[in-house]
């Protein structure tokens, strides 16, 4: 049987349609208008669900950063607060949770403390994201399996032996393992696609893909490669202010990539060679069968003065 693991109401795994995560993070700037805008942008291009990015910032910034100056939208300020100012209050996630359930929308984050693992289970999540840089950090993956919910697990600048690590503390039967390269953005000849494929057959869990490349191809490409996941960094504009905005994807180019997923989820097929209905007439009209003195099939084409036959198969 082929590992499936439920995420709300959506099966993920092989065979199903492709899970596809708008990752917010913190391209909202703090901001509760601009991230309903960008979960507006996730719904109405067809989008799975939307994910956030949760610190707490006193216990995820090191003290020798905390007190660097930083020149940010709100002035020239040191990193610790600015990494207040793009963090949401409880209130701001209710509120968030409301307008995800108002616009039918799963909505998770990746935690990167165990805090932020404790806020977040307040709001009953269907699973939690384990960023790439999070993959070494024991205790907190040992607290998110604690909670029994399912996990995605991001793999960039992670060895084998870091993921199969990190795999023996979550187990695998509620775990999805996502292909990525932890650079923003990401060169295409570090984008490494066929890991997708080597991971499936290393972990008997659905494999899917986190891209930070520019463009769309390869995130495409992941899913004829059997990504049954694909997320991908979302913005308003990629010259708005912001460390991720750059690698992400605004909201025409979203619509663009959701289409293409569904497209080529369907044209990968099964691999099987058939001779399909809307073949026959084609055959009938291009191809004349006879059967020789030996008992040989032989095909003919079927000559045609039709210029456009010619045209469409030759």
């Amino acid at each position: 049987m082929k590992p499936i693991v439920k995420i709300g109401h959506q099966f993920v795994g092989e065979e199903q349609p492709t899970f596809i995560i708008a990752e917010i993070g913190i391209n909202h700037n703090g901001d509760i208008r601009i991230a309903k805008e960008l979960i507006d942008v996730a719904v109405n291009t067809g989008c799975d669900a939307v994910k956030f990015q949760k610190r707490t910032p006193e216990l995820c910034v090191p003290p020798e950063q905390k007190n660097i100056m930083r020149e940010t939208p709100w002035g020239y300020i040191p990193y610790i607060e600015y990494r207040h100012r793009v963090e949401f209050s409880l209130d701001d996630y209710r509120e968030i949770d409301d307008y995800c359930r108002e616009r039918g929308i799963l909505w998770f984050a990746s935690c990167w403390d165990e805090n932020a693992v404790d806020f977040m289970e307040i709001f009953h999540p269907p699973c939690y994201k384990i960023q790439s840089a999070a993959v070494t950090n024991l205790k907190l993956l040992k607290h998110i399996q604690q909670t029994r919910r399912p996990v995605i697990l991001s793999t960039g600048m992670s060895t084998m032996e870091q993921i199969h690590t990190a795999v023996n503390i979550l187990g695998t039967s509620n775990l999805i393992i996502c292909h990525s390269t932890s650079t923003y953005p990401c060169p295409p000849n570090e984008l490494n696609l066929q890991m997708i494929q080597t991971l499936q057959q290393e972990f008997p869990c659905p494999i899917g893909y986190s891209g930070h490349e520019v463009g769309l191809v390869p995130s495409v490409v992941a899913v004829a490669f059997g990504a049954c996941v694909v997320e991908r960094h979302i913005t308003l504009d990629r010259s708005m202010w912001g460390s991720d905005h750059s690698a992400s994807i605004e909201p025409g180019g979203l619509e663009k990539l959701v289409k293409y997923i569904r497209t080529i989820e369907v044209a990968v097929g099964d691999g099987t060679k058939r001779v399909y209905e809307s073949e026959l007439s084609v055959m009938k009209r291009l191809r004349q069968s006879s059967v020789d003195n030996n008992g040989h099939d032989n095909v003919h084409s079927n000559e045609s003065d039709d210029d456009s036959i010619f045209l469409r198969f030759y």
